[in-house]
C-alpha cells in the first residue's frame, strides 16, 4: 500500500503511512479469534451450568452478544482507533489530516462495516481500498478517515547516512567538532529546505555550521553544507 500526503490549510504537508492490506486482513483474523474464543467461553460456561437456548433465555443470549455486535467501536473508541487486532499488527484508525477521530467518525465506520465486511464477505471493503489509494473502505471515506501502520520504515534519508565514493577526498577535517545527533538534524533541515526552496533555513544552517567548526570557506552555502555531510560519513564511517 502507497504512502500519500495531504496539504492543510496551513501549508504544511502531512504524510500518511498507510497501512498494508495484508496487515489489516491479519488485525481481522486476529480480532476474529479474540470473537470465537469469547463465544467458545460463554458456550463453555452455559454448557456446564447446564443452560440450553429457548425462548425464555433468549434475551439473555442477545445481551452477551452485544459486546461482539459492538466490538469494533468500543474498541476503535476506547483505544485511541485500535482493536486487539489492529493492537497487534501496529495500525490505527486516524483522520486523514493526522488528527484523532471522533466518536461519530467512529459510529459512521461502525455503521458502514454492515456493507463493507458483513454483507459481503469483506469484498466491497477490500476493492474499496485497493481502488481508493489511502487505505480508505466506505466507512472510512464517508467517515473521512484512513487506517495508517504504526511501524517505522527507515530509508538511507532517515539516517546519517549519505553515499561516498571510494575516491572521495574530504574537504572539512574541522566537522569532527559535530556529532551524530548535529548531523542528523542539519540533514534533516537540509534535505527539508532544499526541497521546499528554503533558502533562509539554508543560510541558518550555514552560518551555525561555520560558529561551531569556525570553517572559513567561500563555498555557496548548500554547497557548502553538503559536503560537511558528506566529510562528516567520510571521517566517521572509517
Amino acid at each position: 500500500m502507497d504512502n500519500f500526503h495531504i496539504e492543510t490549510a496551513q501549508n504544511v504537508t502531512i504524510h500518511q503511512n498507510v497501512a498494508p492490506l495484508s496487515t489489516r486482513i491479519g488485525a481481522f483474523l486476529v480480532d476474529m479469534l479474540i470473537i470465537a474464543g469469547y463465544y467458545l467461553i460463554i458456550y463453555l460456561i452455559l454448557n456446564a451450568l447446564g443452560l440450553r437456548l429457548n425462548e425464555s433465555l433468549y434475551v439473555f443470549y442477545v445481551l452477551l452478544s452485544l459486546p461482539v455486535f459492538f466490538y469494533s467501536l468500543l474498541f476503535e473508541t476506547l483505544m485511541n482507533g485500535q482493536t486487539p487486532g489492529k493492537y497487534v499488527g501496529k495500525i490505527r484508525v486516524t483522520k486523514l489530516d493526522g488528527s484523532k477521530p471522533t466518536f461519530g467518525s467512529y459510529l459512521i465506520r461502525w455503521v458502514l462495516r454492515l456493507i463493507d465486511i458483513s454483507l459481503a464477505s469483506g469484498s466491497v471493503a477490500l476493492l474499496t481500498i485497493l481502488l481508493n489509494g489511502k487505505g480508505q473502505r466506505l466507512g472510512d471515506l464517508a467517515a473521512g478517515t484512513t487506517v495508517i501502520s504504526e511501524k517505522n520504515t527507515i530509508s538511507i534519508s532517515d539516517t546519517l547516512l549519505v553515499d561516498i565514493p571510494d575516491e572521495y577526498k574530504p574537504t572539512f577535517p574541522q566537522v569532527t567538532l559535530l556529532n551524530d545527533k548535529d548531523i542528523q538534524t542539519i540533514k534533516e533541515l537540509y534535505l527539508k529546505a532544499k526541497r521546499n526552496g528554503n533558502h533562509n533555513t539554508i543560510l541558518k544552517l550555514y552560518q551555525k555550521i561555520i560558529d561551531i567548526t569556525e570553517i572559513t570557506t567561500e563555498m555557496p552555502p548548500i554547497n557548502f553544507i553538503d559536503v560537511v555531510i558528506k566529510d562528516y560519513n567520510y571521517f566517521t564511517q572509517r
